[in-house]
């Protein structure tokens, strides 16, 4: 079976960078900022980006491009002994992870129908939580869940370049040209000023205080934002020829990422502060409750709420294509089954997976703990670790390939790989275990108890 790949560079850009951008930015990192300190978050969160998640992508890419493989038959094919089973990693937190961003995407779907056909008019927060709470659970959001399922099928059905590629060169700069316009309606509101001085000047006091916090949650949402972990940019670089550029291609991606999520805190902290709604108490509920009971209140707010959210709905899919496709690719690289009915039969397991989330908020909690404080770091973890000191030969060489004059990149790179990547992200997992064991012992063990 002819394996595909992709018909331009443009495409391959935007297709890793539409799978960057999704609900890690968008639904996420708004509250993750408000809930550690706004600007003392966001700096520590782009320091990561440009020290940790650059370096991080090279790893993925120099993996995929050199194997022409999905992670399980990358890691197979480079590695021996325990390293030959490694792959099976990302599969696990790729099927995990999409399980309940499916969920969560059904919910801005929601959101967007409620807008166009009933409006935001639910100014008190209350009144918010009370529709979050009937949005997030139950038979209709099962059905939203499917939905949203059924549209990435699709798409990943089609193939590389007729469903993955055609589909993101239209959604990546519909959300970049939506939220600038967005963000540019941020700036004509009453509390812009504050929110700019809330997420723009850093209190570094804040970081020095509260490092055990910030460090874990800035990385982790470095790792998830730019889909490391998971073996998303392994298997599109598979994708890839041997004369592109590496490093120009990850530093595109990893900017084009990073503006998105700026770009979000001046559309989302502005209307925040605009009715006096402080960023990052309701957790993540903050973007629906906050954010609906906002938008009942501001001039054009219903057409704001449809755009905003429509705009988010668009970016969850283009990152969710990206996680299916990972496990698609593993049916068709190492079983030999066609695209259509692994897309189908994949699709209908994660939607399984996900029906707990339909029915109560606790398993979000539960998933997403796993997933993105632990499987996804120490997904990272093990390839720096592989590539840094199992095959450091392979990686500076195949990073080499499409570089006229690296200039000594490739030995920092690896260098960067070896020693501060390894110690960030090993204290990473270290907190994200421990915070994760604080849920499952309070707020899981609580619910079950109640039971």
């Amino acid at each position: 079976m002819a394996r595909e790949t992709w018909a331009t560079r443009a495409g391959f850009i935007l297709a890793a960078v539409g799978s960057a951008v999704g609900l890690g930015n968008i639904w996420r990192f708004p509250f993750i900022t408000g809930q550690y300190g706004g600007s003392s978050f966001l700096i520590t969160y782009l320091a990561f980006v440009a020290l940790i998640g650059f370096p991080a992508i090279l790893v993925e890419f120099v993996i995929g491009r050199r194997t022409d493989r999905n992670p399980v038959g990358a890691l197979r094919e480079l590695g021996s002994g325990v390293w030959s089973s490694a792959g099976w990693l990302f599969v696990v937190t790729g099927f995990i992870i999409l399980s309940y961003y499916s969920v969560v995407a059904g919910w801005f779907l929601r959101y967007t129908l409620i807008g166009i056909t009933e409006g935001f008019t639910v100014a008190d927060p209350a009144a918010a939580d009370a529709l979050y709470e009937s949005v997030s659970t139950g038979l209709d959001t099962l059905l939203f869940h499917a939905m949203f399922m059924l549209l990435v099928v699709g798409i990943i059905a089609a193939g590389v370049r007729r469903g993955i590629e055609l589909s993101v060169k239209v959604m990546v700069p519909a959300i970049l040209v939506l939220l600038v316009g967005l963000a540019a309606y941020g700036f004509t509101l009453d509390g812009a000023s504050a929110a700019y001085a809330y997420y723009l000047s850093p209190d570094f006091a804040t970081i020095a205080a509260n490092w055990t916090e910030i460090l874990p949650a800035a990385a982790g949402q470095a790792f998830f934002t730019l889909s490391l972990g998971m073996g998303v940019m392994i298997t599109y670089a598979s994708y890839l020829g041997e004369d592109r550029n590496l490093a120009a291609d990850a530093g595109i991606i990893a900017a084009l990422d990073t503006l998105v999520a700026v770009l979000v805190g001046f559309v989302v902290f502005p209307v925040l502060f605009s009715i006096g709604i402080e960023p990052g108490a309701g957790g993540p509920r903050t973007i629906f409750v906050s954010l609906t009971a906002a938008f009942a209140g501001i001039p054009g707010g219903r057409i704001l709420g449809v755009v905003f959210f429509g705009m988010v709905g668009i970016a969850a899919l283009s990152s969710a294509i990206s996680i299916l496709e990972v496990l698609v690719s593993y049916l068709i690289d190492e079983v030999g089954v066609a695209r259509v009915p692994a897309s189908a039969a994949l699709g209908a397991a994660v939607f399984l997976l996900g029906v707990p989330v339909t029915i109560d908020s606790i398993f979000l909690g539960l998933y997403d703990g796993l997933a993105d404080g632990i499987l996804l770091v120490l997904g990272s973890l093990l390839l720096a670790l592989f590539v840094g000191w199992v095959i450091p030969d392979v990686g500076r060489e195949e990073l080499r390939k499409g570089i006229a004059d690296d200039a000594g990149l490739d030995a920092v790179w690896i260098w960067a790989v070896r020693v501060p990547i390894l110690i960030v992200v090993v204290v990473v997992l270290y907190l994200g275990v421990v915070d994760y064991v604080g849920f499952l012992t309070g707020d899981f063990a609580g619910w079950l108890a109640a039971r």
